[in-house]
């Protein structure tokens, strides 16, 4: 549809606006392989490009040069006129005068040209603007717009959220934490998410019969992990139960009026060799440190919680004052969309 709709356009649009595309979009995917390093496939494909804007170039010169050129004489317009004998005098007739037919003008090549550039630049503008303005349409103040939540729309929502009328999910948490205001909360302000995603899961051992959607948001420093389990565990049991091991990192505090706990353990590490010969297939390892804040659903602890949780590869850790600060900030901006509503 787009090819048909390009070759309606005149001559002296048409060519000049694919060479500036191809030009453009051959010097980017070319950037990409050399100077990202992408691979060699992106270089074959940006060098494609930039020789099909060369043909194009070669195309309009011709062009051009067959419009300067005078039209070579015919044979019969070269060839010498024999004289003709005199003709009779004749009583010449009265001669009406002919319409003059107005000169068609012909098109100017130079101002085609100028003006499909000057519309690809506008549009190019345009879609830059669109780009550089605030996700909520105020004014910019300075934040990064974060990374889209990576949700899977089309599957179906497990049966314990339907018995769990009140259960949030992975697009509702990831929508509450997701926000341009994170790495400040995190104590990096310069970074941006690269990655975020929802996911409606069930929690284990359970038969898949409680509800525990989670969501994810990775930095370059740090990964934020939130999710919430539909069971009748209190956070005062499960303090408890903390104190049958070492105890050393967990500390009760109370958050938005309700009671917490801030617990440490190591994340899982696996490793799969899926054929690159990069990496070599193991058991599960021990990963990084992470810190949870785990807050219970009410003030009056009656079952049930959010887990907020904070690692990083390196192992650093942000205080437990950031971990607060965020749950402050996400905990009651977590509302149900319209899709568990329905």
């Amino acid at each position: 549809m787009l090819g048909f709709l390009v070759r309606l356009l005149p001559f002296w649009i048409r060519e000049p606006l694919i060479i500036l595309v191809g030009t453009v979009f051959g010097v980017r995917i070319l950037s990409m392989a050399l100077v990202d390093g992408e691979g060699w496939v992106p270089a074959v494909i940006g060098t494609v490009f930039l020789l099909g804007a060369a043909l194009r170039v070669r195309v309009v010169v011709h062009a051009l040069r067959a419009r300067r050129r005078p039209a070579p004489a015919t044979e019969a317009e070269s060839a010498p006129v024999a004289p003709a004998p005199a003709p009779a005098p004749v009583t010449p007739a009265p001669v009406t005068p002919a319409a003059r037919r107005p000169v068609e003008k012909k098109p100017n090549a130079f101002a085609q040209a100028s003006f499909a550039i000057g519309l690809f630049a506008v549009i190019g503008g345009a879609l830059w603007i669109e780009g550089k303005l605030p996700e909520d349409g105020t004014a910019a103040t300075g934040a990064s717009r974060p990374a889209a939540c990576r949700l899977d729309e089309d599957e179906k929502l497990p049966s314990a959220y339907r018995s769990t009328p009140e259960a949030v999910t992975g697009a509702d948490l990831c929508r509450a934490l997701n926000r341009t205001e994170l790495p400040e909360l995190l104590g990096t302000p310069d970074e941006r998410s690269v990655y975020a995603s929802g996911t409606d899961n069930t929690a284990p051992l359970t038969d898949r019969k409680v509800a525990q959607p989670e969501a994810r948001v990775e930095f370059e420093t740090y990964t934020v992990e939130l999710s919430a389990t539909y069971d009748k565990l209190t956070v005062a049991q499960y303090a408890k139960l903390t104190t049958y091991g070492d105890g050393r990192d967990t500390r009760k505090l109370t958050v938005l009026g309700r009671p917490a706990l801030l617990t440490s353990d190591h994340m899982m590490k696996i490793q799969f060799d899926l054929g690159s010969g990069e990496g070599a297939s193991g058991p599960v390892e021990q990963g990084p440190l992470a810190r949870t804040l785990t807050v219970a659903f009410d003030g009056k602890d009656r079952g049930g919680s959010w887990d907020l949780t904070v690692w990083s590869e390196s192992g650093l850790l942000p205080d437990d004052s950031a971990l607060v600060g965020i749950a402050e900030a996400v905990l009651p901006r977590i509302t149900r969309g319209a899709r568990d509503q329905g």
